[in-house]
């Protein structure tokens, strides 16, 4: 029994909040279970130096925990004078997985920067950054093509993301932290809605994993990432 009481291949009660912000170009308030994560993209007119003259445009990820997003307070980052190394990690990991499905040379050159900021901590917040992070950047560029700057999205397909892992010798998808904390083996999955693998990270916690437990964990977590896509679609409505 997990200790949520879910079925193992059970999502967190997940819910997108697209607009939540009033001033960002795109932005969406994703909840996976007590995990909460506010999406914001903001739409820039220059690239970094190496895009410059190109034609084509980037898009970045930033992230970071409030300090009061989990049961104890921590300090913020600009008041250490620098980031953790787990920040740096998380927040690459979100660029690539927004660039993955971008067509850099369908907005011009400008820089679409999604921050991606945790309220509240309970497991799972750069899987629930990267799933919000996309509705917030499928926003963004609704905006420039409101604006008459761009003629049509460009976004290849939708991209999400989840945690699988095994608790208890069984394979679960999207763990909270009571399960991360002890299970025996945890992986994240970026999955593009075609089933496309964008990264995969995943790690032994005491004994080594078999090929089978893998592939039962990648199994589950197709099966997340689907209904976290439809989620998606949902919050976002037609175009």
């Amino acid at each position: 029994m997990r200790p949520s009481g879910r079925a193992a291949d059970q999502l967190r009660p997940v819910s997108l909040e697209p607009g939540f912000s009033k001033h960002a170009e795109g932005s969406c308030l994703a909840r996976f279970g007590d995990t909460h994560v506010l999406c914001t993209a903001s739409i820039g007119e220059r690239v970094p130096p190496f895009l410059r003259n190109s034609g084509r445009g980037w898009v970045t990820g930033e992230y970071g925990m409030l300090p009061r997003s989990t049961n104890t307070r921590t300090d913020r980052e600009a008041a250490r004078g620098r980031q953790q190394g787990r920040t740096i990690e998380i927040q690459r990991l979100i660029g690539r997985s927004l660039r993955a499905v971008t067509d850099l040379e369908g907005f011009g050159e400008r820089q679409i920067t999604v921050d991606c900021d945790v309220i509240q901590a309970d497991g799972g917040t750069r899987t629930a950054a990267i799933t919000g992070a996309y509705v917030a950047l499928h926003l963004a560029m609704r905006t420039l093509r409101g604006r008459g700057e761009i003629d049509q999205l460009p976004l290849l397909e939708p991209v999400a993301a989840v945690s699988c892992g095994l608790y208890q010798g069984v394979p679960v998808l999207d763990l909270d932290y009571a399960e991360d904390s002890s299970a025996e083996a945890d992986a994240n999955f970026v999955l593009t809605a075609s089933g496309g693998m964008v990264e995969v990270q995943a790690t032994a916690e005491t004994d080594p994993f078999s090929d089978e437990q893998f592939s039962a964990l990648m199994a589950l977590a197709h099966k997340g990432v689907g209904e976290l896509v439809a989620l998606q679609r949902a919050a976002l409505g037609s175009d």
